[in-house]
């Protein structure tokens, strides 16, 4: 990665542009920024992200801040799978300082494989919208439509 493809315009600025390999240049507010403090699983050092809508579509991507290379396209699992719903440990609710559900966003990463849409639904994001905070967590093997387990059991 170049330094020249993120641009924090100054430290007194409130926008970040980023060059981005599949999106061009991107600017936005640095309160657009999403905060992973402990990356995501296999990208432990990407810590912000930004959430980007596609088109008029429930689809959306999530484009790192600091590797532009990388974004993934999420979305929200009940698109995929109704009735999808989990349920936060209190350590996982702690992390991302939720104090009620109107500040949660849940979200898995899909792909297109053989012309299927394949979705984590064991490694959904979940975010604070309100703190601009996120996690993945690691689910059980069993999905039935509630997953209680996280990264931190």
């Amino acid at each position: 990665m170049s330094l020249d493809k993120i641009e924090e315009n100054s430290p007194d600025s409130d926008t970040i542009r980023i060059v981005t390999t599949r999106f061009g240049t991107i600017e936005l507010e640095s309160s657009k920024v999403i905060s992973f403090p402990e990356g995501i699983l296999g990208f432990p050092d990407l810590k912000r992200y930004v959430l980007m809508d596609y088109k008029d579509t429930e689809i959306k991507w999530l484009q790192a801040v600091d590797d532009p290379d990388i974004a993934f396209i999420v979305t929200d699992p009940a698109v995929l799978m109704p009735g999808f719903s989990i349920v936060l440990d209190p350590m996982t609710k702690k992390f991302l300082d939720l104090e009620n559900t109107e500040d949660l966003l849940v979200l898995v990463i899909i792909r297109v494989e053989n012309g299927k849409v394949i979705a984590n639904f064991l490694g959904p994001l979940i975010f604070n919208a309100t703190l601009m905070r996120g996690v993945q967590v690691v689910l059980d093997k069993d999905i039935t439509g509630t997953a209680t387990k996280s990264r931190f059991s």
